[in-house]
């Protein structure tokens, strides 16, 4: 192998390493990189609702998110910020925060 190679592949491994520790660095301090919901449900569930959180749009993910966390299991359930019932959850849960 040449020393060039030797030199290029060496660069490469240290690049690839850097980005993986980066990454694990950034989701360790909370930071997600993509988006958290896959799928959302847009049924009514709100009197399994223990905790709802309000994920805005990042750089990260062009979408709010909904997530909440069900009382019985503790799944988390990303919500469709769309659903009517869904809506009137948020409204709620702001008009608590100005009190």
């Amino acid at each position: 192998m040449k020393s060039s190679s030797v030199i290029a592949l060496s660069v490469m491994t240290f690049w690839v390493f850097f980005a993986v520790s980066e990454g694990m660095s950034l989701r360790s301090l909370g930071m997600e990189l993509h988006c958290r919901c896959i799928q959302t449900e847009s049924r009514p569930i709100g009197c399994h609702i223990e905790k709802v959180e309000l994920i805005p749009a990042n750089s990260h993910c062009e979408e709010t998110e909904i997530i909440a966390t069900l009382k019985k299991t503790g799944q988390q359930v990303c919500l469709d910020p769309e659903a009517p019932w869904v809506k009137k959850v948020i409204e709620r849960i702001m008009a608590n925060r100005k009190r």
